[in-house]
């Protein structure tokens, strides 16, 4: 049963993927460690400061931005409705998907995690290294989309 073996090596060496969504785990177990005392997780903490900077904002622009499926997205947000962090607001359309838009606890929240997040920001760097902080920066700076075929 030797069939596939070379594609299975150069995936497992190779993959550009595997190795993202690893160093995804690592920095999101980084931030979530420092943000659990406040009841926030690193994916609540994108979406908050994204809602906080341009909100109010329809889910579907949410998702749109951070590259969001509508199941996690929904998820989230419902969350943070339920903590009180955000808040639909009504705006005369047909009242599906109703924009949301930061509160004064959610504010409040993002000025509480000031410390932590800093805390997190600096044992990421640390663990990144300056080359590999700055390439990641680089990588990111712009709007995201996926190459076309």
């Amino acid at each position: 049963m030797n069939h596939g073996n070379a594609i299975i090596d150069q995936i497992a060496h190779e993959c550009l993927l595997m190795r993202v969504r690893k160093l995804d785990r690592v920095l999101t177990s980084i931030y979530d460690a420092e943000l659990r005392p406040f009841g926030l997780k690193a994916s609540q903490t994108n979406l908050l400061v994204l809602i906080a900077k341009v909100g109010p904002i329809r889910r579907i622009e949410i998702g749109k931005r951070l590259h969001l499926d509508p199941s996690t997205l929904t998820r989230n947000l419902k969350i943070m409705l339920t903590n009180g962090w955000i808040q639909e607001i009504a705006d005369g359309e047909d009242g599906r998907g109703l924009p949301v838009q930061i509160t004064v606890q959610g504010r409040d929240l993002l000025n509480q995690i000031g410390p932590s997040w800093r805390k997190a920001q600096t044992r990421t760097e640390k663990f990144l290294g300056d080359n590999g902080a700055t390439l990641l920066r680089k990588l990111a700076e712009n709007r995201i989309e996926p190459p076309s075929e």
